[in-house]
């Protein structure tokens, strides 16, 4: 390198660089973007907590039926088991509709009512029906796959029925 070009090397300055840009939005429109985002964000975490709520007692009974049908393997279990069902989901249906609406129903009446808001088969029907007359000990004469499948179709109950309340 000459001395010339030294001296003109020395002579440059570095380059001007322009400050960082800014993440805050310049516009108002994106202020107002962004507030009706937070607001819509808020909508639908208050409707889900709502919904989830409202709901709770579905979780609740499934979990309940779910815990008596484990037992229903046991020969000495099972009549217990098969009575302590129709109450839970005379508790389902209470939380979902009006207490003067289901409290009142049995038998016949109360079957028509749970397959009028969601599907009941034959052998949960049947059980529902009649369970609330019969004696524990009557209850240990059905059999193992009958009680399964009620158990089974009164959770499909609990957790589709159409509440209308």
């Amino acid at each position: 390198m000459t001395a010339q070009e030294a001296e003109a090397l020395k002579g440059l300055a570095d380059l001007a660089l322009p400050g960082p840009v800014s993440w805050l939005p310049q516009t108002w429109g994106w202020a107002v973007v962004g507030a009706v985002l937070l607001v819509l964000l808020v909508w639908g975490l208050v409707r889900w907590r709502r919904r989830w709520k409202a709901n709770r007692y579905r979780a609740e009974a499934v979990a309940e039926i779910a815990a008596l049908e484990a037992t229903l393997g046991d020969r000495a279990a099972r009549a217990p088991a098969l009575a302590a069902m129709p109450p839970i989901v005379k508790r389902a249906a209470l939380a979902a509709w009006p207490r003067s609406e289901v409290a009142r129903l049995s038998g016949p009446a109360w079957v028509k009512f749970l397959r009028a808001h969601g599907e009941l088969p034959k052998e949960a029907a049947r059980l529902l029906e009649d369970a609330e007359y019969r004696p524990v000990g009557m209850l240990a004469a059905v059999s193992e796959a009958e009680a399964r499948a009620c158990a089974r179709a009164l959770r499909a109950w609990v957790k589709e029925h159409r509440a209308s309340a």
